[in-house]
């Protein structure tokens, strides 16, 4: 039973990873045309959800959203928040 709530795990980050690469990249895009953009709150949200990766990788690919602070500290307080819960959640699984 493990083994298969890991695999689904594996298929979720690359899948929600993707999905944060892409906004990003998508919004670049729609930033460069002047279409409607995707929000702010919508970019943390994908990075929330485990894509934090992909948001830093696309961010750094696609040089968006690189020179805005606030959003540059939200977005690492999102990683920080999810190493200190992978730290935490290993300890305890550790440590009971």
């Amino acid at each position: 039973m493990t083994a298969i709530w890991l695999e689904w795990f594996v298929y979720y980050f690359i899948a929600i990873n993707f999905v944060a690469f892409a906004a990003f990249g998508l919004d670049k895009t729609f930033a460069e045309s002047g279409a409607r953009r995707i929000s702010e709150s919508r970019l943390l949200g994908w990075a929330a959800l485990g894509g934090t990766p992909g948001a830093y990788a696309g961010r750094h690919l696609f040089r968006h959203k690189t020179r805005k602070v606030s959003f540059s500290e939200r977005l690492h307080a999102v990683a920080i928040l999810q190493v200190l819960l992978i730290v935490g959640g290993y300890a305890y699984i550790q440590f009971g």
